[in-house]
């Protein structure tokens, strides 16, 4: 997919030059090994997805282990002359949060101008998968992120249970607080939903 018109100009251009970035420190990798791909979630999907909030931090995992370059904060200026700073997020992992095991998968390229995807092949979560992944936490920031997905038609209530309890399979120990966590967003989702 390409950034959509809703999204914010200034903002897909850091996030390029983030990516153009990491694309750089591959360019002695030998073709066989790529393209890497990059997994993007978080609030920077949630943007490429809604044209939301802007995220001042990217959330992706990557494909292989990758060496990461220093320099992966981009200062930029939004719409409003506001300063603004884009940085990679390296402590993100996606292992203790709510995930799909089909998630990576059945993520959606994103086409960037100047970032090749058979080097580095950069990919958001569907946005269901996205809605999934912020079961975990389940801050505010996370409800309000699958209301905003919900009412733009990007997700509904019952292929999220369906997604969410599949994802949960693949977990071992006390899940009850993430069952009603499912159950109280699968409700949320359809009050969106009939707005």
């Amino acid at each position: 997919m390409r950034p959509e018109r809703h999204t914010r100009p200034e903002y897909v251009a850091a996030f390029r030059e983030l990516a153009a970035r990491i694309q750089a420190t591959l360019a002695d990798v030998p073709r066989q090994a790529l393209p890497v791909r990059m997994y993007v979630a978080g609030g920077a999907a949630l943007h490429f997805h809604t044209g939301s909030r802007v995220s001042a931090d990217v959330d992706a995992v990557f494909s292989r282990r990758i060496a990461l370059p220093e320099n992966l904060d981009v200062a930029y200026r939004d719409v409003d002359g506001a300063a603004r700073l884009l940085y990679f997020d390296r402590q993100y992992n996606d292992t203790l949060g709510l995930m799909h095991e089909d998630a990576q998968d059945d993520s959606l390229p994103l086409s960037l101008e100047g970032v090749d995807a058979h080097v580095l092949d950069v990919r958001i979560l569907t946005p269901l998968d996205l809605a999934v992944s912020k079961l975990g936490r389940y801050s505010m920031q996370d409800r309000e992120d699958i209301v905003a997905l919900a009412k733009l038609g990007l997700v509904e209530a019952e292929p999220l249970r369906c997604r969410a309890l599949e994802a949960l399979g693949g977990y071992v120990g006390d899940t009850a607080r993430l069952r009603g966590t499912i159950d109280t967003a699968v409700e949320m989702v359809a009050a969106a939903r009939r707005k």
